[in-house]
């Protein structure tokens, strides 16, 4: 038994890459800082919160099709020329690394085709019997805390140091709504981060006291259709106009948990699969005491 760990991984390298200085370097100068970062992070994690099991999840579709039919500005401000998402190319070539690495060592990476790192953390919270701690640079998965279950979010505030235990009260204090209402308050503010719009004029104020009226999104459009009162101030023009939106922000705001993944065990090695490719991984890309430390907490699990 014991709790379960879920990796948000890209949210997690990308932490790395830009806390840790790219004059960490392998022999021949190529940067290693993601790589390093990203194991120093998962040492502390597993000596901290001593997880039973660990999953790395990954983005195996950053901007999901379903998501992108609904929403077509959503992550449209990340596209690359190619289509692909703009990563600076540093750490484009250190992802296959860390993949590499995290492998070797008998970690589990899970993604699905068509689905979000977030699909995946979703899907897998749903289905454990035990506790669940996400950790996450990401406010999306704020939806998925649910203290009755004992999922909570171990949030990367700032760097790869500081860490926040985000739970319902956590939810309900900074931002001033019932703490499993994050999904709906954020369809109607909006995040330009992920290029979703919102409603237009509706803020985070706005946003909170729907919610802690009507409850959620739905709520708001049968009030909405039923001609009720207790709308704030001029805000139900402006969710009128929006009802086109309102219909369709949930099926992309709302992490899917039900994402078609195989069985999946997490469950951490007590002994690499495959040492010597990672002595040999070692040295090559100078990955020294972090890839050690990194094998000892694990190992200790």
């Amino acid at each position: 038994m014991g709790s379960l760990m879920l990796l948000d991984s890209a949210s997690l390298y990308f932490r790395a890459f830009f806390g840790v200085p790219d004059t960490v370097q392998a022999p021949d100068g190529t940067p290693v800082n993601a790589v390093r970062g990203l194991l120093d992070m998962i040492t502390r994690l597993v000596r901290a919160r001593h997880p039973a099991r660990l999953v790395a999840c990954w983005d195996a579709d950053w901007r999901p099709a379903f998501r992108v039919a609904a929403v077509p500005s959503y992550k449209a401000h990340r596209l690359s020329a190619d289509g692909g998402e703009e990563v600076p190319p540093a750490l484009a070539a250190q992802v296959p690394l860390i993949e590499e690495v995290l492998l070797a060592s008998g970690l589990v990476i899970a993604g699905q085709p068509g689905y979000e790192a977030d699909d995946v953390i979703g899907t897998l919270a749903a289905r454990s019997p035990d506790p669940v701690d996400v950790v996450t640079g990401d406010r999306d998965l704020f939806q998925l805390v649910d203290d009755a279950r004992g999922i909570r979010v171990i949030y990367t505030v700032r760097g790869l140091l500081n860490l926040d235990v985000i739970d319902e009260a956590a939810v309900s204090a900074k931002y001033d709504i019932p703490g499993r209402a994050y999904a709906d308050f954020a369809a109607l503010r909006g995040d330009p981060s992920d290029g979703l719009p919102g409603v237009p004029g509706v803020g985070e104020k706005t946003a909170a006291a729907l919610i802690r009226t009507f409850g959620s999104v739905p709520g708001i459009i049968t009030a909405l259709e039923a001609g009720h009162g207790g709308f704030p101030r001029g805000s139900r023009d402006k969710l009128e106009k929006a009802r086109g939106y309102l219909d369709i922000a949930m099926s992309v705001v709302k992490v899917a948990d039900d994402a078609p993944l195989p069985p999946l065990d997490g469950q951490l090695p007590a002994v690499p699969p495959d040492a010597d490719k990672l002595r040999e991984f070692g040295e090559r890309w100078g990955l020294g005491s972090s890839l050690s430390r990194f094998l000892s907490a694990v190992a200790r699990i």
